[in-house]
């Protein structure tokens, strides 16, 4: 989610000029690896009905400070290969969707913390109180089976999803993962760019990022308006189902459009909350 990653003898000399060919061509063979990667995934997304030009690939920080590389989609959605490459094409898994996509039986209770940890991933006071905001706005919620507890702390390895600041990115918004095998996404990041926001504004962002993490798509998947962009994200094997009951053009009230604004009210749209009891 965005708003709008010396030696002076010939001998040495030589040494030295031969290492620096061999640092080149191993720094090639990264490149053109990386380069390999990214145009599989992306011939991989067309495949499978996503749209490629949203597709990259980063370091996906985890909140003791180490990272691992992991496939970006719609710039919020971060997906290990593996999760990536099992994506199907929804033309042959429409049925499927509600059930390996979302949440299912018991796993409907989730055990949610803030990571108050050092390093620059611990969440600030307001981050924390945004935590709170958003985790009893969806508990809140009428007709939906979905049950946060919620704590905080350093211990999450325990825990279904945990909600974090990634020091290393200052751009603003956040980035989550998608259900599977009918358990919540764990990983919740905060991107550092938050920190100039109020309250209200981390509420929307965390309360977005808990929404992919639950099964939510871009409510603007389509048309990504809310970036001032006029592309289709395609349904990119997750589905892009509309649900029961909700308009299937633009809801400028919706917490699930893809880009945010700076005076977000960190409140459920009254189509969020619609989809929300459809869904649980």
């Amino acid at each position: 989610m965005n708003t709008q990653f010396i030696k002076n003898s010939f001998l040495g000399l030589s040494a030295c000029a031969l290492l620096f060919t061999s640092c080149q061509k191993e720094e090639s063979f990264e490149e053109v690896d990386q380069k390999s990667d990214l145009a599989r995934a992306q011939e991989y997304a067309q495949k499978i009905g996503y749209n490629p030009d949203h597709i990259t690939i980063d370091d996906f920080q985890f909140p003791d400070g180490t990272s691992e590389e992991r496939i970006y989609i719609e710039d919020d959605i971060a997906l290990t290969a593996a999760d990536f490459y099992a994506l199907e094409d929804m033309n042959s898994m429409a049925k499927q969707y509600r059930t390996t996509n979302l949440v299912t039986g018991t796993n409907r209770t989730i055990d949610i913390i803030g990571y108050t940890g050092g390093g620059g991933q611990g969440l600030t006071s307001t981050q924390q109180t945004a935590l709170q905001w958003a985790v009893a706005n969806y508990n809140r919620l009428s007709g939906v089976s979905l049950n946060f507890r919620l704590t905080f702390g350093t211990s999450y390895q325990d825990k279904d999803m945990v909600i974090y600041r990634n020091p290393s990115n200052t751009g603003a918004g956040g980035s989550a993962g998608f259900p599977s095998n009918g358990r919540a996404n764990k990983f919740v990041q905060l991107y550092a760019g938050m920190d100039a926001y109020d309250t209200n504004v981390n509420e929307h962002v965390i309360t977005h990022e808990i929404g992919h993490s639950i099964g939510f798509r871009h409510t603007d998947f389509f048309s990504r308006a809310s970036c001032g962009q006029n592309t289709n994200e395609g349904d990119g094997g997750v589905g892009a189902i509309r649900v029961a009951g909700t308009p299937s053009g633009y809801d400028a009230t919706s917490v699930m459009l893809a880009c945010f604004a700076a005076n977000e009210d960190g409140e459920f749209g009254n189509n969020d909350i619609i989809a929300l009891q459809a869904m649980y």
